[in-house]
Parts: C-alpha cells; sequence; structure tokens
C-alpha cells in the first residue's frame, strides 16, 4: 500500500514537471518576448503570468491532477499569491543576478516548489470518496 502510494506521488510529481516544463517555455517565452519589445521586467512578468495562468490551469487540472474536483477560484487565488511570491523573488535576485532573462528563470524554478504544494494541498484537492 506504502509503495502504491509513493509510485503514485513519484508519478505526479513527474506529471508536475512535464506540464511545469510546457508552461515555463510559454511563461518564458511570453516574458522573454515582451522584454525584447521593450517593456520593463516587472510589466513583462506581470502580462507573462496572466496569460500563463490560463494555459497553466489546462496542464495542471488534465494532466497532472486529473482525479481533483473543479477548482478555478482556488486556482485564480493560488495564482495571485504565486505571482507576489514571483515578484518578490525577481527582485530579490535581480539585486543577485542582474540580467532579467538569467533571473526569470532562477525565480520561475524556486517559486516552482512552492506552487507543487499549492496546487496539491490546495488546489487540486481530492474528490472526496
Amino acid at each position: 500500500m506504502l509503495a502504491r502510494f509513493r509510485s503514485e506521488r513519484v508519478i505526479e510529481i513527474f506529471r508536475y514537471y512535464q506540464a511545469g516544463v510546457v508552461n515555463t517555455l510559454f511563461g518564458l517565452g511570453a516574458y522573454w518576448l515582451l522584454l525584447w519589445l521593450g517593456l520593463g521586467p516587472y510589466a513583462a512578468q506581470a502580462i507573462a503570468h496572466v496569460a500563463g495562468m490560463a494555459f497553466n490551469y489546462l496542464t495542471y487540472s488534465r494532466h497532472v491532477f486529473r482525479d481533483a474536483g473543479p477548482a478555478k477560484a482556488r486556482f485564480v487565488l493560488s495564482y495571485a499569491v504565486n505571482y507576489v511570491l514571483s515578484v518578490a523573488s525577481l527582485a530579490l535576485i535581480m539585486r543577485l543576478i542582474p540580467n532579467p532573462y538569467i533571473a526569470g528563470i532562477v525565480s520561475t524554478f524556486l517559486v516552482s516548489v512552492v506552487n507543487y504544494f499549492a496546487l496539491k494541498f490546495v488546489v487540486f484537492r481530492a474528490r472526496p470518496s
């Protein structure tokens, strides 16, 4: 029983990071495109974050947390918190790494770890049996 639980959790985390790679490519691609178009890093991050939120809901709800019930309101709330963490980490990291492209990658990775737990335990809770 415990082995099955661990196996399912490992598969879920694997699917989370599969979706995360696609989501990150989408989000960072939008962020970098907006930087290239001349927007500042914080404006670019805000726009890319909102655009990525809808895309991410689809990938996480359909690929990772398939057995969970609908969670759009909790997802939006979690992504509001995620955004605050993302901006705060970007500001901190840009003090250490002044390159906004690299700082965006580091910030994205750090926030993704927190995001998994928020999505798993707050947003996409298992349906009651």
